[in-house]
């Protein structure tokens, strides 16, 4: 039996046994559900300006957790080897919410301050992260994901009630930009407006030479970011050759301090990285 699965906007139709685009989703007995619940490919105390979080927590460590799938396929891919694989391709470890609850408590002496949802996206597998993120909360500590924002809003209403900052990629501000790498710019923009009503938001937008630098392009983003909320803080990043796209240099340095000058005239909270 065929069946449609609602996480995104590429409601994907999927026949038995099917997976989705995100390889992390399919079709059993009709129903469509999360392959990699649980399957953890990546676990690590980082930072949490690694996230990146700036103005969340400043300081302190996060447990930062990761599976395999994602539902946007960009060329520059840092994490593609857990991000555009599947099931049978990742090595996964199985955590149970409750195991990774208990392991960030555990980890609470050493500065940490909870759990991210990072590495790949972890709105493929959201089921995990409401589960789990509920237990983290009970435990007295906190809830990052780290997203690109291509979900549909009923998933982040599942997940929202327990996320207590988010850091969203905001890849581009053009349709066409988004089109490339499989995904909408609309939806991306209706889930930063949401989840900004509710928790601490920070976006990401990297830099990547002769796709996306252009400063009308920042401009019309940052002013667009300003009528959301001009104190949600946005990181612009400087893109390095990776994956599938090494046909260009490094972004040049000073574009990046430049395009963030731009930003600065519209956001109260603008921050270089990468460089």
């Amino acid at each position: 039996m065929k069946a449609v699965c609602q996480v995104c906007m590429h409601r994907c139709q999927l026949e038995e046994g099917q997976f989705g685009i995100c390889r992390a989703r399919n079709n059993q007995d009709g129903k469509v559900v999360c392959e990699n619940y649980g399957q953890v490919t990546s676990l690590a105390l980082d930072p949490i300006e690694k996230k990146p979080l700036n103005m969340f927590h400043p300081g302190s460590m996060i447990l930062s957790v990761g599976s395999y799938g994602c539902n946007l396929r960009c060329p520059f891919c840092q994490n593609y080897e857990i991000s555009m694989e599947g099931a049978a391709e990742a090595e996964t470890l199985y955590i149970s919410p409750q195991d990774l609850a208990d392991k960030a408590l555990g980890c609470k002496d050493l500065g940490n301050a909870g759990v991210a949802f990072t590495y790949n996206e972890p709105l493929v597998g959201y089921e995990y992260v409401r589960d789990t993120a509920k237990l983290v909360k009970e435990a007295g500590m906190v809830n990052v994901l780290v997203t690109n924002g291509s979900a549909e809003l009923e998933v982040l209403e599942e997940i929202l009630p327990y996320i207590d900052a988010m850091n969203i990629d905001l890849k581009g501000f053009t349709a066409e930009y988004y089109r490339k790498l499989g995904g909408d710019l609309k939806t991306v923009k209706a889930f930063i407006q949401r989840a900004a009503k509710d928790c601490h938001v920070e976006l990401t937008t990297l830099i990547v030479p002769g796709e996306n630098d252009r400063m009308e392009e920042m401009e019309a983003e940052a002013q667009w970011i300003a009528s959301v909320d001009e104190n949600i803080p946005l990181h612009v990043t400087r893109f390095f050759p990776r994956y599938h796209m090494t046909d260009r240099e490094a972004t040049e340095v000073n574009e990046v301090y430049h395009l963030a000058d731009v930003a600065r005239k519209y956001l109260k909270n603008v921050f270089e990285g990468n460089c």
